[in-house]
Parts: structure tokens; C-alpha cells; sequence
């Protein structure tokens, strides 16, 4: 048994920009090197002191091969001695990454750790991964499709399975929608995002050019007649459209965690603990459901019910994820997402 207490210390992250848009020109390993680099600066640590990079990434071809992460501490200008390694959970990688450095620095394997992801899908577009015939392969192999009776696909058709399962309307989807973005440019009018923010240009050639202080596709206004006329992306009579579905963007993050008793010997502050940490699978046809799963269990593990939390964050691949969410465990709108 151990008493060490994973702790974390700072957390940082690019702004996000659209495929195409402000962080377009930027290579990931620089996108990320440079977020390790700050996070390094402002917190003060020894880089020579850093255990382990872990960071997630889901696209690992082209641009974001070869252990992406080792190739951004490199990019950062930290030690060569500071070790890197990249993980694949699909959309959960960057979210492991950091369960991975929480579990490494409990286990007493690390004292201090760096977890993050990237993602630049405008280097490397997601239809690259899975176009059949493609020189990368097919996605699926005959056994694993012979299982499913060829029913796998990609997660915008899903999200239609996921809609009609849980009876999530169209007019739940998209008033969710606008409620986002409603939430987050108040936020970002608010200044709540401004010490996360990694200061970068959108020109990685010049550095002392104007940067980016806000995300890339807030919208303070959404039309929701034109939301309502809009044609759906995935099924004819389906209800996922391009505005109830995010954006495909760029962007980069990195969390310090250390453990506890290390921080505060290093004068290092702790800004949240780690309670719980859990996993789970579901039906691949489907997806969406496994994030259900997987609470459950970390709910468990930490002796609490799902009314006890405070606050929700769920992912929003589509509006009908947080909606699913939302329904599983009865939370009230101002606790999702807020």
C-alpha cells in the first residue's frame, strides 16, 4: 500500500482553431512542444526533474507518427533525458494520458510527470484513417467485421443510433447546441479561459506576431431558425446536423501532475486531486454508451452517487453525448457543462 497522492499542479493548453484556421500552419510536435514549454516556464520546475511526457493522440500517421510526444519534448527544447510516450483511446486518449501519469506518480513510479494530447486535423485529416483501399489499410479486420455482420461505422452514423435509442429529439439537439456556445462565449467574455491559455501566433514563423487569446468557432449567436432548416449530415430522416456536431479542430494541452508530497516539498501549489480513475467498453456499433459504463464505475470506486458532484464536464463530439449523459444520470442543466 502507498499514501502517495497524485496531485495537479498546473494545466495549460493552445486555444482551439478549425481545421484550415488559426493553428492550421502549425506542425502538432511544434504545437505541442511549445505547450510543454510554457507549461514548463510558468510553473518553474526543473525540466531535467520531469519523469515522464505522456500525451494523447488519436490520428498517429503522417505528421503525428513515431511518438508524437517524444518528438514535441524534443521541439520544446527540454532535456533529451526527459522521456515521452504517445497513447491511443480514440477520443478518451489525451483524458488517459492523464490517468496514466495520476497512476504512474501513485504507484511511486513517478515523482513528477507531464500528460497532454494534440490533435491537428488540418495536418492530418480524419478521412486519411479510414478511407477502404487506403495506402494505410483498412480500419477493420475480417473477423472483427464478420462479428459485428459488417454493421461498424463511424462515429456520425452512430450518433443517429445513439439519438434514437436514448429518444433525444431534434429540437433537444439543437437547443443544446445553442446553449453551448451561449455558455462559452460567455465564458471567454468573462476571462475564464485566459490563464489556460498558451500564448502562440498563428504564423509559427513569427513569433512576436499579435496571438491568439480566444477558440476558434464560438459563436455568440446562433440563428435558430436557420439551425432548425438544416439539412441532417448522416441519414435521411436522422437529427445530427453540422450545427448540433462539433467542429474538426487543432489545438494541443499539458497538465503537471506530481505527487503531493513532492509539490509542496518544491513549493509547488496542488489545484485538484485525483479521486477516481476508470475504463470501460460498450458495443463498437453504438460507441457513445461506454462513457455511461465508465462513470458508473468511478462513481463507485470514490463512494459517491451522481448526485454529489458538483459539476459535469462531457464531451461534446455530438449534442446527443452530454444529452445521453444527462438523461443516465438525472443532472440538473446547471451542473453539464457549464
Amino acid at each position: 500500500m502507498t499514501n502517495r497522492e497524485a496531485v495537479i499542479v498546473d494545466a495549460v493548453r493552445t486555444p482551439v482553431g478549425r481545421r484550415g484556421g488559426i493553428l492550421s500552419q502549425w506542425h502538432p510536435a511544434d504545437l505541442l512542444g511549445c505547450t510543454l514549454r510554457y507549461l514548463v516556464d510558468r510553473s518553474g520546475v526543473d525540466p531535467s526533474t520531469i519523469d515522464d511526457v505522456i500525451a494523447g493522440c488519436v490520428l498517429q500517421h503522417d505528421q503525428q507518427s513515431s511518438n508524437i510526444a517524444r518528438h514535441a519534448v524534443l521541439s520544446a527544447g527540454l532535456p533529451e533525458s526527459v522521456p515521452a510516450v504517445t497513447v491511443d483511446r480514440q477520443c478518451g486518449s489525451g483524458q488517459q494520458a492523464v490517468s496514466f501519469a495520476a497512476h504512474g506518480v501513485m504507484a511511486g513510479s513517478y515523482d513528477l510527470v507531464i500528460a497532454g494530447g494534440v490533435e491537428s486535423m488540418s495536418q492530418v485529416t480524419m478521412p486519411s484513417a479510414f478511407q477502404p483501399g487506403a495506402p494505410l489499410g483498412p480500419q477493420y479486420g475480417p473477423l472483427e467485421l464478420e462479428r459485428y455482420d459488417g454493421r461498424l461505422m463511424a462515429q456520425g452514423p452512430s450518433s443517429e443510433l445513439m439519438n434514437d435509442r436514448f429518444g433525444i429529439s431534434r429540437e433537444e439537439l439543437d437547443a443544446y447546441s445553442v446553449r453551448s456556445h451561449e455558455r462559452a462565449f460567455a465564458a471567454t467574455r468573462a476571462g475564464a479561459f485566459v490563464k489556460q491559455m498558451v500564448p502562440i501566433t498563428a504564423d509559427p514563423q513569427d513569433p512576436n506576431g499579435p496571438c491568439i487569446t480566444a477558440d476558434e468557432g464560438i459563436r455568440e449567436h446562433l440563428d435558430t431558425e436557420k439551425i432548425a432548416g438544416l439539412k441532417t449530415v448522416f441519414a435521411k430522416n436522422g437529427r445530427t446536423t453540422a450545427a448540433n456536431a462539433s467542429q474538426v479542430s487543432d489545438g494541443a494541452a499539458a497538465l503537471l501532475v506530481a505527487d503531493r508530497g513532492y509539490a509542496e516539498q518544491k513549493g509547488l501549489k496542488p489545484r485538484a486531486r485525483f479521486r477516481a480513475m476508470s475504463v470501460a467498453g460498450a458495443d463498437p456499433v453504438i460507441q457513445f454508451t461506454a462513457i455511461l459504463e465508465a462513470t458508473h464505475k468511478a462513481l463507485k470506486m470514490a463512494g459517491l452517487s451522481a448526485a454529489d458532484i458538483d459539476l459535469y464536464e462531457v464531451n461534446e463530439a455530438f449534442a446527443g453525448v452530454p444529452l445521453m449523459f444527462q438523461r443516465e444520470f438525472d443532472i440538473p442543466d446547471d451542473k453539464l457543462n457549464v
